[in-house]
């Protein structure tokens, strides 16, 4: 029975947060490394611990042969089978062993073993719990300095805060608790490096949901944050619910809960603004305090042209720019700032600069409608692309009389040239729908053959039953034109064919008086 190892089992499990079932495979590595080194052998072994009592059990191994040649490494099958008949040649066999004290060597490598084996394991244990809490809010105490390098102790680990995350001018007492910002956990040889910040977004992004109710319960939500660390910040705020402030649940009665925070950063002015979906008003928000006139934005370079009053100039741009670059990071568009008087000098430059945007925004539509024009429609009018154009009018060929394309209308003709300086898609809607128009003319125009076709039949035969000398002329009358509904033009074109018809029996006529004059 060794008590006194299982009570100290117990009080490092306790202190180091290592478990015990890790302590146990520590001390059981340990033993076993001993126990080669002082045997000096070569031989397989295993050392058991019991968790209860403290007692541990070393067992070797040996392989069974027919020929024993090595007696710490080989064990006949006789021998073999009067442990367990099933033993066959070549397995290994578990025997107990009973090994003598050790000495001073080989208890210095047990105990160098297990230092080992519990740092290893604290390591760990450590780099698990601070890996999981990276962009948190953290809290620790300022130990030492080295340079510049300020080292705080966590608790169980000890962090460093780099010269490049320190906010510019603050100092940092010795023993002095400050909150930081988990930024990265690296692992290293001598355990994990834990790097702390006071300059990051994060911090006051944590600070903020630290100080505000609404913001831990999802009620009100931060939208954007711009920080110039010691200075001044600006971040963009935004409610779910129309009967709650977002800014006002920030700012707190009487500025309490911002007013803790400007004192964790020591003096870091804060403004809070509330966030717009629309980019102008989110920008006229985010140049507060100054006053804008007007919002110009150029989406292409994410650019947007600020106009505001004569007298808020300084103010917009702020001390050293400071005002700009904040807005600009709050909302992601690059800030030109003008005030009226020169942006009505640069008026025309202005102007050249929207067009030129509007211009592109009516290009991205037209690709953007192109590529959701669906599948089927793409290959109807690729079809209609291909087709010559003559095989609209198959069938119409044969007739000499009449030319589909002398019956195509002005406006046809227009569009026809109007769809050479479009897109092709454009083109083969335009010629769809000039093609059906076409085939409706079609359409009128043969009904309106079949009808003159009927009244010059019925005019010959009037004109066979009446005396030749009143055959001379044939004339359309404008009742006879009326009720035709292709027009003044085809009525022109019939004219013109019957006039030659006129002129035959004129001359006829002509010939017939003259032979009874004789």
């Amino acid at each position: 029975m060794n008590r006194d190892l299982v009570e100290a089992l117990a009080v490092v499990e306790k202190e180091k947060g290592i478990s015990k079932d890790i302590l146990i495979d520590a001390i059981e590595s340990a033993l076993t490394s001993a126990y080669k080194k002082d045997q000096k052998g070569a031989q397989k072994v295993r050392v058991q611990l019991d968790p209860e009592t403290g007692d541990f059990r070393v067992f070797t191994y040996k392989t069974v042969v027919e020929e024993k040649n090595d007696d710490a490494a080989e064990i006949t099958l006789s021998e073999a089978k009067a442990i367990d008949p099933q033993y066959q040649l070549g397995d290994e066999v578990e025997i107990e062993i009973f090994p003598k004290e050790f000495g001073r060597i080989a208890a210095q490598t047990a105990k160098q073993v297990v230092v080992q084996r519990i740092r290893e394991a604290e390591r760990t244990l450590i780099y698990e719990e601070y890996s999981s809490r990276v962009s948190d809010i953290i809290t620790g105490v300022v130990r030492r300095f080295e340079q510049k390098t300020v080292f705080i102790d966590l608790g169980r680990a000890e962090a460093i805060l780099p010269v490049g995350e320190q906010i510019p001018g603050e100092r940092y007492e010795q023993g002095s608790r400050i909150k930081t910002y988990l930024v990265e956990v690296k692992k290293t040889t001598k355990g994990p490096q834990i790097i702390l910040s006071r300059t990051r977004n994060g911090l006051l992004t944590r600070l903020l949901e630290l100080e505000v109710p609404e913001i831990q319960e999802g009620i009100v939500e931060i939208k954007a944050v711009a920080r110039e660390p010691g200075i001044r910040s600006k971040v963009a705020v935004y409610s779910k619910y129309e009967n709650v402030d977002p800014v006002g649940a920030c700012v707190g009665t009487r500025g309490s809960r911002i007013q803790m925070i400007v004192r964790e950063l020591r003096g870091e002015k804060i403004d809070v603004i509330p966030w717009q979906p629309e980019p102008e008003l989110f920008i006229i928000r985010a140049m507060s305090p100054a006053r804008v006139y007007d919002v110009k934005l150029l989406p292409s370079k994410k650019v947007a042209l600020v106009i505001v009053p004569d007298n808020q100039l300084s103010l917009a741009i702020g001390k050293e720019g400071q005002n700009a670059r904040l807005a600009a990071r709050l909302t992601g568009w690059k800030v030109d700032i003008k005030s009226e008087t020169q942006a009505e000098e640069a008026r025309e430059e202005i102007e050249a600069l929207l067009e030129e945007e509007r211009e592109l925004q009516a290009q991205a539509e037209i690709e953007l409608e192109e590529a959701l024009l669906p599948e089927n429609e793409e290959e109807e009018l690729t079809a209609i692309e291909g087709e010559p154009e003559e095989e609209i009018f198959a069938g119409e060929e044969d007739e000499e009389e009449f030319v589909p394309g002398d019956f195509i209308p002005e406006e046809v003709e227009k569009v026809e040239e109007e769809e050479e300086e479009r897109p092709v898609k454009k083109k083969a809607k335009k010629r769809l729908r000039r093609r059906e128009k076409s085939r409706d003319l079609m359409d009128e125009m043969e009904e309106g053959i079949d009808l003159f076709e009927d009244i010059i039949k019925e005019d010959e035969q009037e004109t066979a039953a009446q005396p030749q000398e009143e055959e001379t002329e044939v004339v359309f009358s404008e009742e006879s034109a009326s009720g035709f509904t292709i027009g003044q033009l085809l009525a022109d074109q019939l004219k013109a064919k019957l006039s030659g018809e006129g002129e035959g029996e004129k001359e006829s006529g002509q010939k017939k008086k003259g032979s009874k004059s004789k």
